[in-house]
């Protein structure tokens, strides 16, 4: 019996003197997430359906569906990639301001800040492409909120150290702000009450050592 071919080769598009090219599934994988954050971005996951996925990917059909078995989970690893990415980046600003937990919750709220105030912005993906699927199995919407609690984690830690005590109820209020900037900002733009968001930020986490 042959090998399975299309499970460990894609042919690039190119002219007669071009050799197959060998994709690791890892680089295939690749492939297909960056061609679904490319065009789930621009527009909305509903709106691309599988089959335009698949041609621009350029990978062939069955190669795509042999790494995700349906859109569904094709969305949920899209998010899912997208957290990990975004928490990576938290992690190695908390590291960079270990011992200065305030300064280290006022970066998250930065990071945040510039996010919603770069070009082309349309809003929170965690929170765009949830609110797409009703059901609360969806993948997406299960991997938009481990993203959340993950995220709320790390805030509730660094008030922990800030506000002793208050570290729960600060986080909270900071996770507010954060989701807030980002519906405001997809919304109303930069320069609405998501420009705000960093000067609430720290009247909260002040108030909260105040009565610490």
């Amino acid at each position: 019996m042959l090998p399975d071919v299309t499970a460990v080769l894609d042919l690039a598009p190119a002219d007669d003197t071009s050799a197959p090219v060998r994709r690791s599934r890892a680089e295939r994988q690749a492939i297909v997430l960056d061609t679904a954050e490319r065009l789930f971005s621009s527009r909305s996951s509903r709106s691309v359906g599988m089959d335009e996925l698949v041609r621009e990917t350029g990978l062939g059909k069955m190669t795509v569906y042999r790494l995700f078995k349906s859109k569904d989970d094709l969305v949920g690893a899209y998010l899912s990639r997208k957290a990990a990415t975004v928490l990576a980046f938290i992690d190695a600003e908390l590291d960079r301001l270990e011992g200065d937990p305030r300064a280290a919750l006022l970066s998250v709220v930065d990071a945040v800040e510039r996010d919603v105030t770069r070009t082309g912005f349309r809003g929170c993906p965690f929170n765009n492409v949830s609110s797409e699927y009703d059901d609360p199995q969806h993948p997406a919407r299960s991997a938009a909120a481990d993203y959340k609690f993950e995220l709320y984690g790390r805030l509730e830690r660094l008030a922990e150290e800030v506000a002793p005590g208050a570290g729960e109820d600060l986080a909270a209020q900071l996770h507010l702000i954060i989701d807030g900037m980002y519906l405001s900002g997809g919304l109303l733009g930069p320069d609405g009450p998501a420009a705000h968001g960093r000067q609430l930020a720290e009247k909260l986490i002040d108030a909260a050592v105040a009565r610490a």
